[in-house]
């Protein structure tokens, strides 16, 4: 949607002002490679996407903060003295709990009038939440001159989407929203915050999004159920005389040794998929450096695989599109992307075959479940920005 229509949109809702109204835009991310290894202290490999949520936002004198939305019929005018009431299972939970968690922390926030446009596709495990977080943190930072850092402002998010929605999320998705760059993945360190930013270069290859289309709320899922079963494989290797600070910490040969401590198979098979996929991403990363594609493609199947059969969260519907992306002439590699359950999964494919592609999976996983699917061409963008 164009800005100037958005700002038509805005005057309608909030009506009109002297004060100036000002535009921001996070982005959504995807993941390559890494998955569910963040709330266990490992490696990451996402990138910022160029969609995601933008932000119309204005100054106003009453002491509320009004909240609006394109996507959403929900809207609501909350005082400044009620910043800490949720809004029962609505969006504007997420943008709410940056503010009370940037109130906690002693700044200060006045009245506004706030419209959001997102066109990251609900509930498809692309960081729509994350990406509406970083934008409030980062227009209230740069409209009230808080002088916050990126970082803090991705943890600002984190705590956010943990306390207040009650998601228990890791840091990964706030971070890549945060601190993206157009044209490169960010290698992230998720126990240190150490990072560095890899070029991704896949000459006459694209980034292809398949989305699943099939429902699910996260927060509903099983995603903390797996953090606890994380924590009890954590605990159990611990309960001898080792003192890991987190699953990533272990390697897989030491896991070999460690694993009998575990008792339960399930959970043992938990901690299993963390610290291989662990160790995946290194590999992924080297091979990405000395432009070896096809290992990279490997490991993305390799890790879908172990996501599929270790930590059980993808479903028919992700392992419908990867086996059939798996078929397909010109896919280097092709995995589930964010917590599971539904949402999207990431294939690598040759730039002359997309089209077909799209044609050939999306035929055969409607045959096969019955749904839709839709593909994004993804374009790696930067984080979170003012626009003007």
């Amino acid at each position: 949607m164009e800005l100037n229509r958005l700002q038509k949109i805005f005057n309608e809702k909030h009506g009109s002002s002297e004060e100036t109204t000002l535009t921001y835009f996070a982005p959504g991310r995807v993941n390559l490679i890494g998955e569910h290894t963040d709330y266990n202290g490992g490696y990451v490999f996402p990138c910022a996407l160029s969609f995601g949520t933008y932000m119309l936002v204005r100054k106003n004198s009453d002491q509320v903060i009004r909240f609006a939305s394109t996507n959403f019929d929900y809207s609501s005018s909350v005082k400044l003295s009620e910043l800490e009431h949720k809004h029962d299972g609505e969006w504007i939970n997420y943008p709410l709990g940056v503010i009370n968690e940037l109130k906690k922390k002693g700044y200060e926030v006045a009245g506004m009038d706030i419209l959001y446009h997102g066109n990251i596709p609900n509930g498809a495990g692309l960081s729509s939440s994350a990406s509406i977080e970083l934008v409030t943190a980062y227009a209230i930072n740069d409209l009230y001159a808080l002088n916050i850092n990126r970082t803090e402002l991705a943890l600002i998010g984190q705590k956010a989407e943990n306390e207040f929605v009650g998601m228990n999320c890791g840091i990964m998705d706030q971070f890549a929203v945060a601190m993206g760059k157009s044209n490169t993945a960010i290698f992230l360190n998720c126990d240190t915050l150490e990072y560095s930013l890899v070029p991704v270069k896949i000459d006459g290859y694209k980034i292809v999004i398949t989305n699943t289309n099939k429902g699910r709320k996260l927060t509903d899922s099983k995603y903390n159920e797996r953090r606890g079963e994380c924590q009890s494989a954590l605990d159990a290797i611990n309960e001898g005389e080792n003192s890991f600070k987190n699953l990533s910490e272990i390697s897989v040969g030491q896991f070999t040794e460690l694993q009998k401590l575990i008792r339960d198979e399930t959970v043992r098979n938990r901690a299993r998929h963390v610290i291989t996929e662990n160790n995946r991403v290194l590999k992924a990363i080297k091979a990405l450096n000395s432009n070896n594609l096809s290992q990279f493609g490997e490991l993305m199947y390799a890790s879908h695989e172990s996501l599929r059969y270790d930590y059980e969260v993808t479903c028919l519907e992700l392992d419908t599109l990867v086996e059939e992306a798996q078929k397909c002439e010109g896919v280097i590699g092709s995995r589930m992307t964010g917590a599971g359950f539904g949402g999207c999964t990431v294939s690598i494919v040759a730039e002359d075959k997309v089209d077909e592609f799209q044609q050939k999976v999306g035929k055969n996983y409607e045959i096969k479940t019955g749904l839709k699917a839709d593909f994004y061409i993804a374009e790696i963008g930067n984080g979170v920005q003012m626009l003007h």
